[in-house]
């Protein structure tokens, strides 16, 4: 799902035809052909590994490609846990819509509202937005990784290598955004920033004396069993079973790789510091598109979508991104991306069909082609 959703800015890398790692086969994986050759095409075109999980109804199946581990040559496995980046967007939007449903705050609330004074400065007017236009991306915010300073010290080789263990407050991101004026005025067009999800996990904090990734853990994490996911804070290692992920750490898609798997996800904060692996990432959007998170009226919100300027096909909606592919199929889902990982989850608008997948190397790779493949493919 090629929307940009990454957290992060700057390019990332190519790399190394290497072996298939063998793939977990479930009863008619043969009808997942199209699914195993996108993925390793994937790999030809550079990326280290791929892993990825699709459940269909009671079927579960899963594939792998490459390596996760360039010095090792260890494959990439199934179980694989990796950084989430963006995808972390739909659980914050789920707790929000969820007090929203118990009446402790509402998607028409400005944030000036909930976070006094924080949203002020060069242009910027808390009192002008609301939650629901930080969720959609109709704020006009500026985006702070879009802020050059802040580009060069995390996501450049210099930089990062020598700040990667850097611990960033929420409050220290929306300053970098404040320093820079609006996009656009609210509610007047669209445009993606990580400043409206960071803002979005303080008003989670206001609203219930816990931070956001209590919520998550509360909420949504342990009442769907996601064993695998986890809200990491300033720990800077992803937990095992997982590869290594890498990056270019430069402006281009050529030239040395790095290995990237350490760092603190804290510069990531509410809008893309989660861990998971892919089966749990479609326990998530299975459950949330078949109404087990949300009421009604509240899903429906959330998969209310405003127009994505220049991608076809795709609208956005609260941190629920709808995309027809060419099959006319609907999926409904996030992509994510973060140092050295690049993630997407989607599934069918019944919640029945889903898919979700994980390439350790942010500089390659059609994951596009993937879900073609998966929902299209014959």
């Amino acid at each position: 799902m090629t929307v940009r959703t990454t957290v992060v800015v700057g390019a990332t890398a190519v790399a190394l035809t290497t072996g298939l790692a063998a793939p977990a086969m479930a009863a008619g994986s043969d009808t997942h052909a199209a699914t195993r050759q996108a993925v390793r095409a994937a790999v030809k075109d550079g990326v280290p590994g791929v892993t990825l999980t699709a459940r269909d109804g009671r079927s579960t199946w899963s594939t792998t490609a490459g390596v996760g581990n360039l010095r090792t040559h260890a494959p990439r496995k199934a179980d694989d846990r990796y950084r989430v980046g963006s995808i972390t967007k739909t659980f914050v939007s789920t707790v929000l819509l969820q007090l929203e449903a118990e009446g402790r705050l509402s998607l028409d609330d400005t944030v000036e509202k909930w976070l006094p004074g924080v949203v002020r400065g060069n242009g910027h007017d808390g009192s002008r937005i609301t939650l629901r236009q930080l969720l959609n991306h109709t704020s006009g915010i500026f985006n702070y990784t879009a802020d050059e300073p802040f580009a060069r010290t995390y996501f450049l080789k210099d930089g990062f290598f020598k700040h990667r263990y850097d611990t960033q407050s929420p409050g220290q991101l929306v300053a970098i955004a404040m320093a820079h004026k609006p996009d656009f005025a609210p509610g007047t067009s669209w445009n993606y920033s990580n400043t409206n999800y960071v803002l979005a996990g303080m008003v989670i904090q206001k609203a219930t004396g816990r931070s956001y990734g209590e919520e998550i853990r509360h909420r949504i994490i342990d009442p769907l069993h996601l064993s695998a996911t986890s809200v990491p804070g300033t720990r800077v290692t992803v937990p095992q079973p997982s590869s290594r992920a890498y990056s270019k750490l430069a402006e281009t898609a050529t030239g040395p790789t790095y290995d990237v798997t350490e760092l603190n996800p804290s510069l990531a904060s509410s809008a893309g510091e989660m861990i998971s692996d892919s089966a749990d990432l479609d326990r998530f959007y299975s459950a949330l598109l078949k109404g087990r998170l949300l009421p009604p009226k509240q899903l429906k919100e959330m998969k209310t979508t405003v127009t994505i300027e220049g991608i076809p096909n795709a609208g956005y909606g609260l941190a629920l991104i709808d995309r027809k592919l060419s099959c006319g199929v609907h999926v409904w889902g996030h992509d994510g991306g973060i140092h050295g990982s690049s993630s997407v989850a989607v599934t069918t608008a019944d919640g029945r069909h889903s898919l979700a997948f994980n390439l350790n190397g942010d500089w390659s790779g059609d994951t596009d082609a993937v879900m073609e493949a998966e929902f299209c493919g014959e």
